[in-house]
């Protein structure tokens, strides 16, 4: 559990696309005592990455702080990412509450035992993929398959381009890399090829 700040809970609050509308959010983080100052904001889909305001939040967090959100989809692109974000919170003694999810309030005793609980079936779930995928992977072995990528031919286009600008000298190699969207890695392994 965290400590208490004299500090207002700060907010963040995510809608896919531009078309929606944030306000049902704001409007539960204010009445959760955040101040409008301290919410932050994204419009952009949960699966990307990049999400500017959710970044600035996690920021602006401090020790005995707590970070509010409507709903735990809207903080986490997935379950695993959730997990990862309030377990970082937790390490920082940064607590964690979703105004809708009422048993999730990472500040008292049985909102942590609640989300060490997803943590677990999380973890358990990623363990049975493992399992999953090496016994498939077992399977195919015996029964002669190999699994990768099948290996690229001295002949194929892409390779023969990458030898002739490569062998050329005029081009830089990350020009060269740019230019057939390639890494260096690949690149060399191209080049190697004979």
């Amino acid at each position: 559990m965290t400590t208490k700040s004299e500090r207002p809970p700060i907010g963040y609050a995510r809608v896919s696309t531009n078309g929606q509308d944030l306000q049902l959010q704001l409007d539960a983080l204010l009445k959760a005592g955040c101040a409008k100052k301290d919410i932050f904001t994204d419009k952009v889909s949960g699966s990307k990455s990049a999400r500017p305001g959710l970044d600035e939040c996690l920021g602006q967090l401090r020790e005995g702080d707590t970070l509010i959100v409507w709903r735990l989809d809207r903080l986490g692109r997935s379950v695993r990412h959730l997990i990862d974000v309030v377990e970082d919170l937790r390490q920082r003694r940064v607590g964690f509450k979703s105004v809708c999810d009422g048993a999730i309030d990472t500040t008292t005793a049985s909102g942590e035992l609640i989300f060490h609980i997803f943590t677990a079936l999380a973890q358990f779930e990623r363990r049975l993929i493992q399992e999953r995928t090496r016994a498939g992977l077992e399977s195919a072995r015996a029964r002669g398959r190999l699994g990768g990528r099948k290996p690229i031919s001295i002949q194929d286009p892409r390779v023969q381009t990458a030898k002739t600008l490569h062998a050329d000298r005029k081009m830089p190699v990350g020009d060269i890399c740019a230019t057939l969207k390639i890494s260096r890695a690949t690149l060399y392994r191209y080049v190697a090829k004979k």
